[in-house]
């Protein structure tokens, strides 16, 4: 069973681009954190939410070919399950034509808000992200 995923579309505005005239790698970046909270924002549970928040420990990206203004972006996300406090987190970034502009890894560790430190994924926060609707 593959885990759920979550889609969100983006546009390449003027302030994206770089002086190449494509979206800017700074942007993607940012892109990944929008739709992780996002896909984070829907999918968790309130009170999740309210106990806990994630935080980036490493990403790594592949560029396949540039986004540029007025494109039309979906971006796709999905997690793998976690392994103690970190979760990786796949991304995929589909051009107008629906081919890959970018594809990325993220491992996000979970911070206890209380505690103020990580702590191991619990297994109900984790569960609505790895099933099948």
């Amino acid at each position: 069973m593959s885990a759920p995923v979550f889609e969100m579309d983006l546009v390449a505005r003027p302030d994206h681009i770089d002086q190449l005239g494509h979206v800017n790698n700074a942007v993607w970046v940012q892109w990944m954190e929008t739709v992780a909270v996002a896909h984070w924002e829907a999918v968790a549970a309130a009170e999740h939410q309210r106990d806990y928040f994630w935080v980036i420990v490493r990403h790594e990206i592949d560029y396949f070919r540039p986004a540029v203004e007025g494109d039309r972006i979906t971006a796709r996300t999905w997690a793998e399950p976690p392994q103690g406090a970190k979760c990786v987190r796949n991304m995929e970034f589909l051009g107008n034509d629906g081919r890959p502009c970018v594809r990325a890894r993220s491992n996000w560790a979970i911070i206890d808000k209380a505690a103020g430190r990580p702590i191991r994924v619990p297994a109900e926060v984790i569960a609505p992200f790895l099933q099948q609707a």
